[in-house]
C-alpha cells in the first residue's frame, strides 16, 4: 500500500518520500529527524495515534499531517482533526482526494473526503446541539475575531500573530469559548458558535474544502 501511495505522489504530485513508519511513536520520530512539509498517517498505526498527532502538529506546526484511513467513523475524524490533522481521507475515494487533500493543507484549508464530509458534518451538528447550553452568554469582540480565524483553518499560534496576542491569551481564550459554548473539541465550538454570532450561518464550506 505504502509503495503504491508514494509512487502516486511522486508521479501526480511531485513529492519525495523521506521516511516512512509503522507506530504512533515513529510520526513523533519523523517530525523531529525530518521536519517533512507533509505527511500520511493512517489510524490503524499501534499506539495512541490520536496522541502522537496532536504532538507532531505541536512539535512541527509546518508539517501539514493527512489522515489516510479505511475508517468512515466520524468520531475518528473529529478526533483526528481536533488534534491538528489537516485533512481525513477516506481510502478507495478517488486517487486525486490525496494530492487535492496536501495542496489544500498547504494553504491552511482542511480537506475531508467529499463522500464522507456530509455525514461528518452531521454528527458534528447533532453533537453540538446535544450539548449546546441555552445561549445566555454573547461572545466577545475578542472571541468573535477568533472564532472567525478558526473558520479559516487557524492554529492558536496563528491566531496569536495575526491578533498581536501571545500564544498564551490565545489558549486562554480558546478555554473561554469552549466552556461557553460548552463544547469538547475546536470543531465543535465552531458549530456552536454559528447560534451566537450575530452574522448569519457561515456555510459548511467554510470549514471543508471539497
Amino acid at each position: 500500500m505504502m509503495e503504491g501511495v508514494s509512487a502516486l505522489l511522486q508521479r501526480w504530485g511531485g513529492f519525495t518520500l523521506a521516511a516512512t513508519g509503522k507506530a504512533a511513536g515513529d510520526i513523533v520520530s519523523i517530525i523531529c529527524s525530518h521536519q517533512p512539509d507533509d505527511m500520511i498517517v493512517d489510524l490503524v498505526m499501534a499506539g495512541d495515534v490520536f496522541q502522537a498527532i496532536a504532538d507532531a502538529s505541536r512539535i512541527s506546526p509546518k508539517t501539514k499531517i493527512i489522515v489516510f484511513t479505511d475508517s468512515a467513523n466520524a468520531d475518528d475524524a473529529i478526533r483526528s482533526l481536533d488534534a491538528g490533522a489537516k485533512g481525513y481521507v477516506l481510502k478507495g475515494s478517488p486517487v486525486d482526494d490525496l494530492i487535492q487533500a496536501l495542496q489544500c493543507a498547504q494553504s491552511n484549508d482542511v480537506y475531508v473526503s467529499p463522500v464522507f464530509a456530509t455525514k461528518l458534518i452531521c454528527a458534528l451538528k447533532d453533537k453540538a446541539h446535544e450539548r449546546q447550553k441555552p445561549a445566555c452568554n454573547r461572545l466577545s469582540v475578542r472571541e468573535e475575531q477568533i472564532i472567525r480565524l478558526l473558520l479559516c483553518g487557524k492554529m492558536n499560534n496563528e491566531i496569536a500573530r495575526e491578533l498581536s496576542l501571545s500564544n498564551k491569551t490565545v489558549k486562554s481564550h480558546m478555554t473561554t469559548l469552549m466552556a461557553k459554548l460548552n463544547a469538547h473539541n475546536r470543531l465543535e465550538a465552531l458549530i456552536a458558535a454559528q447560534k451566537l454570532l450575530a452574522a448569519p450561518s457561515i456555510p459548511a464550506s467554510s470549514w471543508f474544502r471539497l
